[in-house]
This record gives C-alpha cells, structure tokens and sequence, in this order.
C-alpha cells in the first residue's frame, strides 16, 4: 500500500507525465510484421502499442514477438515478414488503465513491464506512463523529504 502522502505527490506527477499517444510510436491493425519491425527498430523500444484506425488500443508488439512468428523449423522465414500481420502475433492480455487511473494499481503493474497504456472511455489510446517516469518521481519524492529534515 502506497502512503497518503506518496499517493498524492505521484497521482499528480504522473498526470502531468503521461507521454501522450501523439508521441508514442505505434503500428495498426493490418500493417505487415515487416512494417512493424521497421517501427521497432527506428524508434529503438523493445514494445509498442498495436491500434486500429480509429487509434483505439488493441494490443502490442515486440521484436521478439516477430522473431518467433518467423522461426521455422530449419531456417528464419523471413518471406513470412510480408504477409503476416500484427495482429497474427501480437500480444492482447497486457497492462492498461483508463484515464482516471488509480496510481497505486500504476506502480503494480509497472514492475513487470516497461510502460501501462492509458485508454479512455471509448477505449482510445491516451499514452503511456513508463516505468522511466515513476523512477524519476520516486527520486524526486525522496530528495524531497531528505531537504525537508535539513
């Protein structure tokens, strides 16, 4: 259980540090898994949101995703990379809150994946809040607390 005190300082800190969707690199439904892989290794993350193109949040992808959907048996298939598509292999069961997120639930689901998807009411993607940022908050919380004993 997060403390009052905390609870409030990182609500209002991830609020305002949310990466809004405009920002984050995303693939859609129906683009090919080479395309995808070319998001991946432009933008240099491990993960990225999969959305229709009504930019509603369905799922996300990964490098490794891709490089197991092409493994044959003998060799890497990389033909498959044309006619495959993201939602052939993407991952559906993943971490996402609704705008009015709790931020306790947030820290939760941050320790086993980098970022939480942010989605609202009609299921349209927001942003994400990354591991990165609450790091940095809890960083500043406690460099907070140590001036305020000084």
């Amino acid at each position: 259980m997060i403390s009052n005190q905390f609870g409030f300082f990182i609500k209002d800190q991830l609020k305002e540090s949310m990466i809004s969707a405009e920002k984050v690199a995303h693939v859609q439904l129906g683009n090919n898994l080479e395309h995808a892989l070319l998001v991946l290794t432009k933008c240099g993350y491990s993960v990225i949101p999969v959305l229709d193109y009504n930019f509603k949040l369905y799922g996300l992808i990964s490098a490794a995703m891709i490089s197991e959907s092409i493994l044959g048996l003998e060799r890497i298939e990389y033909e498959r990379l044309e006619t495959l598509k993201v939602e052939d292999v993407m991952q559906t069961d993943f971490p996402y809150v609704k705008e009015n997120f709790d931020a306790e639930r947030v820290v939760g689901m941050l320790v086993n994946s980098p970022f939480v998807s942010v989605i609202n009411e009609e299921r349209e993607f927001q942003g994400i809040i990354t591991r990165r940022i609450i790091l940095k908050q809890v960083n500043r919380f406690i460099h907070s607390k140590v001036e305020d004993r000084k």
